[in-house]
């Protein structure tokens, strides 16, 4: 599997970072300081962030743990009681040893820690899942994507199979690492109730979700496809109506979870 996470000769590890958000509201519990790390290997039809794909950006900056920490405790007094630090991308998990630096660090100074990930990267294959298994020692919450339930129709909308998505999903239960499942409604896509319902069955198989997201598709991030010149394969297809949210959210029980688990905070 290949990773952005770079060593130098003394060793020190550096993440690919392609952006930071200072004041995110929407990328975990309270509010978030947000690392959007450089590259991914799926390819979501949806994608309002094509511009993270690429392994490399001349905007992307190569920055270590401790830079990257000092700069998010520059915000800490904002963040409250549920606040924290959220590294999203791109696939964060496709520099896992970057982020198995930041977050011990992070961790050790008292910071909440949440991963936005759409799972792609997950193998039970070694070196990778020894660090996993490292990085949720450090990690509080994850924001997982399921993008589609069935096989092929996530081929279609990413590019790639979901099996070991969620082969990912089972283990996080297995260990109980708490979870917020997401999930993007696109119509001709993912928008069918027969999807929804199978989705849910499966949702309802892990010991660990603590909120279920419904996130309508939308087209704000078409401009960056016709920027970097790629075609945008969802052209002419609408965001979905109120209604068919309001099915999503009743077929996937949505109200059934309670978010983030206040033990986390006692």
């Amino acid at each position: 599997m290949s990773t952005q996470t770079e060593v130098t000769e003394s060793k020190e590890i550096l993440g690919n970072v392609h952006s930071i958000e200072s004041f995110g509201s929407v990328d975990g519990p309270g509010v978030r300081f947000i690392v959007f790390m450089q590259g991914c290997q799926m390819r979501c039809q949806f994608c309002h962030n094509p511009d993270t794909w690429k392994l490399k950006n001349p905007k992307a900056k190569f920055r270590n743990a401790d830079d990257v920490l000092d700069e998010a405790l520059n915000y800490k007094s904002y963040w409250g009681k549920k606040g924290g630090l959220t590294v999203s991308g791109g696939e964060p998990l496709l520099q896992i040893d970057f982020l198995i630096d930041l977050f011990k660090k992070a961790k050790a100074r008292g910071v909440n820690t949440t991963i936005d990930t759409c799972g792609q990267p997950f193998t039970r294959e070694e070196p990778f899942f020894s660090k996993f298994e490292e990085l949720m020692k450090y990690t509080d919450l994850l924001l997982f994507d399921i993008k589609h339930i069935d096989a092929e129709g996530h081929k279609r909308l990413t590019g790639h199979s979901n099996e070991n998505i969620l082969a990912m999903s089972q283990y996080l239960s297995e260990i109980g690492k708490p979870v917020w499942i997401r999930h993007v409604l696109v119509p001709e896509r993912s928008d069918y109730d027969e999807f929804l319902v199978r989705l849910d069955a499966f949702i309802k198989t892990l010991k660990n979700v603590d909120k279920v997201e419904i996130l309508p598709y939308h087209t704000m991030g078409k401009y960056k496809w016709e920027q970097l010149g790629i075609d945008y394969p969802l052209e002419g297809i609408d965001p979905p109506t109120k209604e068919r949210v309001l099915n999503a959210q009743k077929l996937l029980h949505t109200s059934d979870y309670q978010g983030y688990r206040t033990r986390v905070f006692d």
